[in-house]
């Protein structure tokens, strides 16, 4: 649950400062659609949660 508040928020301020930069690309894209994702808690949340999850269990603790 921490990680997922967390994730909206990152995805939120960084979709803010593209919108406000002009920037349409790729990049913009995919966070859009992740902060989408995130904050409806659609069905397909549950799989890219999971995805999330291993990859940041993936990543090693500095």
């Amino acid at each position: 649950m921490a990680v997922t508040v967390s994730l909206v928020l990152l995805f939120g301020l960084v979709l803010f400062f593209l919108l406000r930069s002009h920037s349409l690309s790729t990049g913009a894209a995919f966070t859009a659609t992740g902060f989408g994702f995130f904050l409806a808690s659609t069905g397909a949340a549950e799989p890219i949660n999971q995805l999330t999850n291993a990859v940041i269990n993936a990543i090693p603790a500095l």
